[in-house]
């Protein structure tokens, strides 16, 4: 079949460009399917009303980018199903909607590259089926502190630590913190879940102090190490989980002086700080005494790639966290840090992260349009939306309306750590939704929060 004519739009863009992103758009669309055969060029030049040489361009950009090949004798075809087998498909499957989760790209030829990395890792599993020296390669740590740099977080070799998730660097940490004594763990009234589990699961008493626009009250965090003498001080502190505020750098350092004068160490947790492109600096780089500095890339390149990196406030802290990581993970899996390391070496993580940015920012355009402002708390950067909800609804049967709406809805009940908790609920913009299904669901959304319960339930 080559019968295909691409749609050029509006004129705005070179017309060698524009049918060279015709491919690709129809590509992610199904317009086009591997090894489809194209239009010869001269035909495709009469059919648009264009000279041969711009389509010849067109076609040879859309080859530079790996979409279709030539074949001599035989004609254009759109790359074959190995090419793509890589792309995302447009069946969503299964999966954990609780969580929240970056966007996933439809931009072929990015997953294209993405695979490519891991066709060349699978060419050497030699070397990533063995037992690796804990905490990373030197390989992987020096991708680690590039990485950390962008965030301003300066650190050594000795300091560093590549571990198997932010869940796992926050057991590991808590565990070496906290001893074998029952103690208290401060956070903020409304924390990242995970926190709560980790406290239970180690018989900690998880406390949960007041914040204002700006996080954290630093007098309320005085008073908690003066009367509680706290193991240590967990903060989500960049695009927090889950109402989406950053601590200002002035606010950080109260905490931090605060926190040094008491002896008490603060666990960073700083999974999307890397999401903005100017942000305030991590609290690593504002008091790397006192802090443990936890990113993972689960949020700002892939839930599945289970790659955090951890900085240490000293040589000794090192020692204990490293303990405690063995104990329960041995190591990082050697083929994700090795893809991880692989994707920051050679700016295929930037190519991902930009597109998680620039997905992000579109689909908080949406909420902005469709959502009541007055009722939302979000950035522009995130990847999620806190919404306070109206009285005529609770967050429960807010949630359950929402079920089969394609997005992930999550009651404040998740995230509290008191008993009196806000009529609100945080909706994940991320994962395997496209942008189309994220704006029929916002204004599901929308429709529900303008009228009462009864009046959009259905009827069982």
């Amino acid at each position: 079949m080559s019968d295909w004519v691409p749609s050029l739009g509006d004129g705005s863009k070179p017309r060698y460009i524009a049918i060279a992103e015709a491919i690709q758009g129809d590509l992610a669309e199904g317009r086009l399917l591997p090894a489809q055969r194209l239009p010869a060029q001269r035909q495709l030049a009469r059919l648009l009303g264009l000279d041969f040489t711009t389509v010849a361009r067109g076609y040879g950009e859309a080859q530079r980018r790996g979409l279709i090949e030539s074949r001599v004798g035989e004609g254009t075809f759109v790359a074959g199903a190995a090419a793509h087998r890589y792309a995302p498909s447009a069946r969503v499957e299964t999966g954990d909607f609780s969580m929240n989760m970056p966007p996933e790209p439809t931009d072929v030829t990015l997953w294209t590259r993405l695979g490519s990395t891991l066709d060349s890792i699978g060419r050497d599993l030699t070397s990533v089926l063995r037992y690796q020296r804990f905490g990373g390669t030197e390989l992987d740590k020096q991708a680690a502190i590039g990485w950390l740099g962008r965030r301003g977080v300066e650190v050594g070799l000795d300091k560093v630590f590549v571990v198997p998730g932010a869940h796992a660097a926050l057991l590991a940490a808590i565990t070496a913190l906290s001893g074998r004594d029952r103690g208290v763990v401060l956070a903020e009234t409304l924390t990242y879940p995970g926190i709560k589990a980790i406290a239970e699961q180690l018989r900690l008493d998880l406390v949960g102090l007041p914040v204002d626009q700006h996080g954290l009250l630093p007098d309320a965090f005085r008073d908690a190490c003066r009367r509680r003498q706290p193991s240590a001080l967990y903060l989500n502190p960049t695009l927090s989980n889950p109402t989406t505020r950053t601590m200002p750098l002035e606010r950080r350092r109260e905490i931090a002086a605060i926190a040094r004068s008491a002896g008490v160490p603060i666990l960073e947790d700083d999974p999307y700080g890397i999401l903005p492109i100017e942000t305030s600096a991590a609290f690593a780089s504002v008091a790397p005494d006192v802090t443990w500095h936890i990113a993972s890339l689960s949020k700002c390149l892939g839930a599945g790639l289970r790659v955090a990196f951890v900085v240490v406030p000293d040589a000794r802290s090192g020692w204990n966290f490293a303990a405690a990581v063995r104990t329960a993970n041995v190591m990082v899996s050697p083929i994700t840090s090795t893809l991880a390391t692989r994707w920051i070496q050679d700016g295929t993580a930037d190519a991902l992260l930009g597109a998680i940015r620039a997905e992000s920012r579109e689909r908080q355009k949406l909420v902005a349009e469709i959502l009541p402002g007055e009722l939302v708390t979000t950035d522009p950067a995130a990847f999620h939306a806190w919404v306070a909800l109206p009285p005529r609804w609770t967050r429960s049967a807010f949630v359950s309306h929402m079920a089969s709406s394609g997005l992930g809805v999550v009651a404040s009940d998740v995230f509290g750590t008191q008993d009196s908790l806000p009529e609100a609920v945080r909706i994940c913009l991320g994962g395997p939704a496209s942008r189309p299904v994220v704006r029929t669901a916002l204004q599901f959304a929308a429709h529900a929060i303008s009228e009462s319960p009864a009046r959009t339930s259905s009827f069982l």
